[in-house]
């Protein structure tokens, strides 16, 4: 069964590692066990980068150098196109850090927890810029001297409140909702609480997972199957 999608739809999507893991995405127990010693928060939180910032920065090298050869499936490029077709009235929320998104060409686009290909100032507001680098030293900041880091969202960290600020404002100015959740569990948040919001819109709600979640009946429709080749059919 089809997503219908007509002139008034506002379609919010919402990914997560599922959708990624098709490209062949590394997982943090990747990379030959390396990693296996560490706890995620001492790789991933801002307490874990005050002990040891060059321990994070190998971590994040190793996870940037590993993203070099992975491209986006058919599940981002079916996105991409539905987003050419609705415009302003599509947003993408992904979970997800790797790019692959920006990759494939989505634009109307919330990066809720960063992107590894980005870094940013551990001390001062220096805007985040694009850096592919693998950092062997511990990177200073050019205008502060305190120490980079990957601009993503750590264990401990709130998610920015622009990027929630823009999930809102969809909600409210978008009219015939669906909502769209793919290759993340529903019964956490966010997907946990869009789902609700747009159900007392009155819109629709689709899940697309390698499996079903515990809360599966508080969604519309439930695809199980893998992103690349469900989405493509969804939007056909």
């Amino acid at each position: 069964m089809p997503i219908v999608l007509d002139d008034t739809t506002h379609l919010l999507v919402l990914t997560g590692a599922g959708i990624s893991a098709e490209s062949g995405v590394p997982t943090f127990r990747d990379a030959n066990g390396l990693w296996n010693s560490h706890r995620f928060e001492d790789l991933a939180s801002p307490e874990g980068f005050a002990a040891d910032p060059l321990l994070v920065w190998k971590f994040y090298s190793q996870r940037r150098r590993g993203l070099d050869n992975v491209k986006p499936n058919a599940a981002h490029h079916a996105l991409v196109a539905v987003e050419q077709r609705l415009g302003e009235r599509f947003l993408l929320v992904t979970q997800n850090v790797e790019g692959l998104h920006a990759a494939a060409g989505s634009r109307r686009m919330v990066e809720m927890h960063g992107n590894i290909m980005r870094t940013k100032c551990s001390g001062c507001r220096r805007t985040p810029f694009d850096d592919r680098a693998s950092h062997d030293v511990l990177p200073p900041c050019d205008e502060c001297g305190e120490p980079l880091r990957p601009d993503v969202v750590w264990f401990g960290e709130a998610i920015p409140p622009r990027a929630l600020d823009a999930i809102d404002g969809f909600l409210k100015r978008g009219t015939n909702l669906v909502f769209l959740a793919v290759g993340t569990s529903g019964v956490v948040y966010p997907a946990a609480g869009l789902v609700d919001v747009v159900r007392r819109a009155g819109g629709a709600s689709w899940l697309v997972n390698a499996e079903a979640p515990a809360n599966v009946s508080r969604f519309d429709h439930v695809e199980i199957g893998p992103a690349g080749t469900v989405l493509p059919a969804l939007f056909a």
